[in-house]
């Protein structure tokens, strides 16, 4: 079960439905619905942002590229309680990662001209936009905390707790080639964690497909690392007896 709440009668995105129904009404008319299939792009290598997407659904990768030898990783995700386009709102107008579809799914997106115009024009849009921020970035440091510190099997673990948090399912469809690229290690020692997980009766592996039968053996699992940016999401934007 998902750790992210929503506003009834909102899109179904945190972002969005912890605005007031005044700020919402500001940029409600610029939001446009798309579809967001598998490897849809949200956001490209340096290239100048044109739209600001919030999902409702899906599961996005975010992954810093180097110039050069053009070696990769993810360095976040987003799903139904973030956005992206996050260089946008904070007027840099692109940044050096790639946002993708990982798992498709749906939402809105609005025009980077529009919505500027919205946050100079409202605090509310504009502060709650920089808190969405601000998630996002305390999620990355904790990325960084389990890269540095993590045991491959912690790391996985916090993975798919991410993961299912933002696709409410109890199976996630993800290769082991795709995790290994989303925790930047070799397949094989992907494989040797998952193997471990599966040992532990945390998880039920097959072939392209991974389903939790374990969530709180995974929390356990995951040692202190997941936990915190979830809290910061909940602290800063969901309101006092929502239920979740």
């Amino acid at each position: 079960m998902s750790v992210f709440a929503h506003n009834a009668g909102r899109p179904r995105n945190g972002v969005l439905s912890a605005l007031s129904a005044d700020a919402f009404a500001v940029i409600e008319q610029d939001l446009e619905p798309v579809d967001l299939p598998f490897r849809f792009r949200l956001q490209e290598t340096n290239r100048l942002i044109k739209h600001v997407y919030f999902p409702e659904s899906g599961l996005a990768s975010v992954v810093a590229i180097s110039g050069r030898d053009r070696r990769q990783a993810e360095v976040g995700m987003i799903g139904s309680e973030g956005l992206a386009g996050m260089a946008a709102i904070l007027e840099a107008g692109r940044a050096p990662c790639e946002v993708f579809m990982q798992i498709e799914g749906k939402g809105h997106r609005i025009e980077v001209g529009k919505l500027g115009a919205a946050i100079d024009g409202n605090r509310e849009v504009r502060r709650t936009l920089l808190q969405a921020v601000h998630v996002f970035q305390v999620q990355t440091r904790f990325n960084a905390l389990a890269n540095a510190q993590g045991k491959i099997e912690e790391r996985l673990a916090r993975w798919l707790l991410m993961a299912q948090d933002r696709v409410p399912a109890g199976t996630l469809e993800m290769t082991h080639e795709c995790l290994a690229l989303m925790l930047g290690v070799r397949r094989a020692g992907v494989t040797v964690a998952m193997n471990q997980l599966e040992t532990r009766g945390l998880v039920e592996a097959a072939r392209g497909a991974v389903t939790i039968t374990d969530r709180e053996g995974l929390e356990e699992l995951a040692n202190g690392l997941y936990g915190p940016p979830e809290a910061e999401f909940e602290r800063l934007f969901v309101p006092t007896g929502l239920p979740h």
